[in-house]
């Protein structure tokens, strides 16, 4: 959207009276400030300045210790650049609002290499030098919940007034009891721009999936994906629920997920995946050799928490282990049916706590380093990965950060700086988790031993 018709649109909302204007940290949430409407001219117009080491906190969004963003550097400002989007309406705040969403920029004018839209975009231009261009669709799973208890719980239907109390797989009946959410939750998408596809009831109690259309611009698919998650947040509170995408909010149910596919399309506007057979081209294939390759390396991407490590276990509709297959939703990467002009890869391992800008930087870094090296695949997987002897993903947190910190395929793909500021982020998260004694310990420790 164009400044002007941004401005335009504003001066014809009279009830919006201030504006929020923020960037996306390494954690995927939104930072910035309230403004007045009188400002949003100089923001769209690249005036706004922001802490650059906004982008590096933690999830509590504490400051780094020892980050040389902060006290090293004495903190200094970045530029805030808008992204394209324009101003975009919140209707569902207390009183109507609109997002402005921003980037970084240091202040020599370089992108910053510590921001996770940045990251992204120097792989999609790396693509670009192939004459690749990304084509991309994603995949959320979420909860709503009753915001009422301690613990999350099942959501009460607004139209039995009941709390549900089953897993009702593409149950319509859900859909439909829920139908006033879902109403507006693709309105307020319509609004932002969010192309918001089908909708389903998912394996837990209270889980929902929406997809997003596939977009030829991977960094458009990560803002809706960054919007997405704000939308479905906001307008759940607005109904009396609570939403969440962590990764694994109940012990005993599914967790929820964001399943990437992409393909790539060359200058002509074709599908390099497509071969016109099953098994897809050279290509394709080289692409899952560098996915399957850097998989290790690049799963704290995917999932970067503590509680992510609860969804990636065998038996789950999770991946456990770097492998691939046709029609498999048992691995990791797995290469869908249908149409060959259509062929593509659906990447299976990231979960919806991640961010989407991080979560399609490692997913494209690890294709390109795949494609540039000509990389082999093993053998796709049939049957039941589970019950595989095969290379497993790292199996905690701890152990994703260090493979991260030492990968070295897709090390010069990623700027150092955003590898440095997101491994101590997560070693900090990592130590202040360490420091928690759970109830559950109290109660099997406390007396017994």
């Amino acid at each position: 959207m164009k400044p002007t018709d941004a401005l335009r649109w504003l001066d014809e909302r009279r009830d919006v009276r201030s504006l929020r204007a923020a960037v996306c940290d390494l954690n995927g949430v939104m930072r910035g400030k309230r403004i007045p409407v009188e400002q949003a001219e100089k923001v769209l117009a690249g005036g706004l300045r922001m802490p650059l080491s906004v982008v590096g906190v933690d999830i509590w969004g504490e400051d780094i210790v020892n980050s040389p963003l902060v006290f090293a550097t004495g903190d200094a400002d970045g530029l805030c650049e808008p992204i394209g989007r324009g101003i975009l309406p919140m209707d569902w705040t207390s009183e109507p609002t609109a997002l402005i969403p921003l980037w970084l920029r240091e202040e020599n004018g370089m992108p910053f290499g510590g921001d996770p839209r940045r990251a992204l975009d120097a792989i999609v231009q790396r693509f670009a030098s192939h004459g690749f261009t990304p084509v991309v669709a994603m995949e959320l799973e979420f909860y709503l919940y009753d915001p009422a208890e301690d613990r999350p719980a099942a959501p009460v239907s607004p139209i039995t007034g009941k709390r549900l109390d089953a897993d009702s797989v593409l149950s319509i009946d859900e859909l439909d009891d829920f139908g006033a959410f879902f109403r507006d939750v693709y309105d307020a998408c319509a609004l932002q721009g969010v192309p918001a596809d089908s909708a389903i009831a998912e394996n837990g109690i209270g889980q929902f999936e929406i997809n997003l259309l596939h977009v030829a611009d991977p960094l458009k698919a990560a803002d809706d994906a960054v919007l997405f998650k704000r939308i479905v947040k906001g307008v759940a509170r607005k109904h009396g629920f609570a939403a969440s995408f962590m990764a694994k909010p109940y012990g005993q149910r599914s967790g929820s997920g964001l399943h990437v596919h992409f393909s790539l399309l060359d200058r002509a506007g074709k599908n390099v995946f497509d071969n016109g057979t099953r098994d897809g081209s050279p290509i394709m294939l080289n692409a899952v050799g560098g996915l399957i390759e850097t998989m290790a390396e690049t799963t704290l991407l995917f999932a970067p928490h503590a509680n992510s490590y609860r969804r990636l276990r065998p038996g789950t509709h999770a991946p456990s282990a770097a492998a691939w297959g046709y029609e498999n939703r048992t691995v990791a990467v797995r290469i869908p049916g249908g149409p060959n002009v259509a062929r593509r890869i659906e990447h299976r391992v990231a979960g919806a706590d991640a961010n989407p800008y991080l979560v399609l930087a490692g997913i494209l870094a690890g294709a390109l380093a795949g494609i540039e090296r000509q990389m082999t695949q093993p053998e796709p997987v049939t049957g039941d990965a589970y019950t595989l002897k095969l290379r497993s993903l790292p199996p905690d947190w701890a152990s994703a950060i260090e493979a991260f910190a030492a990968g070295r395929i897709v090390e010069d793909m990623l700027p150092t700086m955003l590898r440095d500021m997101l491994v101590a982020c997560k070693r900090q998260e990592m130590n202040t988790f360490a420091l928690q004694v759970t109830d559950f310990e109290y109660e099997t420790y406390l007396d017994m031993v």
